[in-house]
């Protein structure tokens, strides 16, 4: 099981559950957190949905290096209607599979008419960004830390491009010009994260705000976040995110061509660690 469902009162709490590899995102996991989700919405008892990650960390992002990556397995597409990745070469297959797991995902996640809060402790790398960044709210532990180092890949950001939107155009050029970790009061500043909390109070805290929110009436709540995610389309998210996708493929394609077949410009899950380190 890469992910643990369970409810508290109203609260469906949806777990990441691969601690040994600090929740990587495969497509197992993608699948998984859309299965959650949608038990989540299905059931009129649940008013709020909190994502968490298991473990020390969040989520490192990606699965790029575990032994559990499945990027060449066959998936049930449900986020966006294209042809199955599996059998197709080049630029074809890389944006079947990340159109459908990655950003097409995202785009379903953030539609979810309900509330829904990230619980964020440790490390929250790149696709764990696009985790957090779907849902409604934001709640971190002060070791937290953050960082978007796809840039050192050659990349200019992760596929569901929120960074301006969420970040502001400024910090959002730092955080990818360098690539460098930034930490939970610095996300505060910038408008990225509602609260910031000790770590043994994470969960308490995080479900105390949650269990305010699940009070409202649940058609209101829905109707909130449509306005909400609605005016941030009307700012461009959307047609924002579209057009950085192509840039995101055109740089695959790239390194592809200059390094050899690898889309990935050489890096691995080890050199982005390490980099990330010694930021």
């Amino acid at each position: 099981m890469t992910v643990r469902y369970e409810q508290r009162d109203a609260v469906a709490v949806v777990t990441m559950d691969r601690p040994e590899y600090r929740n990587a995102q495969n497509s197992a996991m993608t699948y998984a957190l859309d299965d959650a989700f949608s038990r989540a919405v299905d059931d009129d008892s649940v008013k709020v949905i909190v994502l968490a990650g298991a473990g020390k960390h969040f989520s490192a992002g990606h699965d790029i290096g575990s032994p559990g990556r499945d990027a060449d397995t066959s998936f049930d597409r449900r986020s966006v209607l294209w042809w199955d990745h599996t059998g197709r070469d080049g630029g074809d297959r890389r944006f079947a599979r990340e159109s459908e797991v990655y950003l097409g995902m995202c785009r379903r996640w953030r539609e979810i008419p309900k509330p829904m809060i990230a619980s964020v402790q440790g490390a929250c790398i790149a696709g764990g960004l696009m985790l957090a960044w779907v849902c409604d709210l934001i709640v971190a532990s002060e070791d937290a830390f953050f960082a978007d180092p796809v840039v050192r890949m050659g990349i200019p950001g992760v596929e569901y491009f929120a960074h301006p939107w969420v970040l502001g155009p400024r910090a959002a050029k730092e955080v990818l010009f360098t690539g460098e970790r930034f930490t939970a009061a610095q996300a505060r500043e910038w408008g990225m994260l509602n609260r910031v909390v000790p770590r043994e109070d994470l969960e308490s805290e995080t479900l105390a705000l949650a269990g305010k929110i699940a009070a409202m009436p649940g058609f209101g709540l829905a109707l909130a976040k449509k306005a909400v995610n609605q005016a941030e389309d009307l700012m461009g998210l959307r047609a924002g995110m579209d057009s950085v996708f192509g840039l995101h493929h055109f740089a695959h394609a790239h390194n592809a061509e200059v390094a050899g077949g690898d889309s990935l410009g050489g890096q691995d899950a080890r050199s982005m660690r390490d980099a990330g380190k010694q930021s």
